[in-house]
């Protein structure tokens, strides 16, 4: 189904890897066609609860953009493209899903703001992040320069931006870059052990947190979070989670 891609489901959690090993897990334009593919899969499948992005192999996570599908664009096709990316991690931004980055490598470029358009991200001990447009006479253009500074803050962001420098695992932690750093065997079951911590919560209560926090870099977050509080009492999982608090028992969420 997938040219870029290996996926699977276990109990609930869509596992995606991206699959360029040779290439480092390059994003081309397959990879980008895929990746909106498997969110239109998510989506849909009922059966997918939430998801995580890895890459194959041991070495990146996505080490970047295939630079050879820059050479000769214009203008025009050059903001075509960034448009074509941002879209697309506009979507896994959005999703009412939980979707996580388990980052087992190079993070770089094109591969940094993949893992920032995720709902939060965890990292192996051996991966690196960094956004080095700047060595190509280009900036980020899938939303890196929007998303570092809202995770590390406008002065570390500049830095990194300006300079093109990688930071490491621990120095991404510190940042607040990602969550978690483990060793490389234990990033996926880390993972899975979180996400599987929040799919036994509401699942509409999980797609208005993360609505609503995203809605805070825009300016109308108190405003979605009202909404949304309020709507959480229209549901029957807000009903159950009540009765089932009061009665001592663990809850039973059904998403309505």
């Amino acid at each position: 189904m997938y040219q870029t891609l290996l996926t699977s489901l276990e109990n609930g959690i869509f596992i995606v890897t991206i699959n360029r090993p040779d290439k480092m897990n390059a994003i081309n334009k397959n990879l980008m066609s895929d990746l909106d593919e498997a969110l239109n899969e998510i989506k849909s499948n009922s059966d997918i609860k939430a998801a995580i992005i890895t890459g194959a192999g041991q070495k990146a996570f996505v080490a970047g953009a295939d630079i050879n599908e820059f050479v000769g664009l214009s203008k025009e096709q050059g903001t075509a493209l960034a448009k074509t990316g941002q879209d697309i991690f506009f979507r896994i931004e959005n999703s009412v899903k939980p979707i996580i980055a388990a980052v087992n490598g190079f993070a770089l470029g094109g591969g940094c703001e993949l893992a920032m358009a995720c709902h939060f991200r965890v990292a192996s001990e051996n991966a690196k992040f960094g956004q080095p447009e700047v060595n190509l006479g280009l900036i980020p253009g899938y939303g890196g320069t929007q998303r570092l500074v809202q995770l590390v803050g406008k002065g570390r962001a500049l830095e990194l931006l300006m300079t093109g420098n990688m930071i490491d695992a621990g120095t991404a932690l510190s940042y607040g870059l990602v969550n978690h750093v483990t060793p490389q065997d234990e990033l996926l079951p880390k993972a899975k052990m979180i996400l599987e911590q929040i799919i036994v919560k509401a699942p509409l209560a999980i797609s208005k947190c993360i609505a609503a926090a995203n809605a805070a870099y825009e300016g109308n977050g108190y405003e979605i979070e009202l909404k949304s509080f309020g709507e959480c009492f229209s549901t029957n999982d807000m009903r159950e989670g009540t009765s089932s608090f009061l009665e001592k028992r663990k809850p039973q969420f059904k998403g309505n």
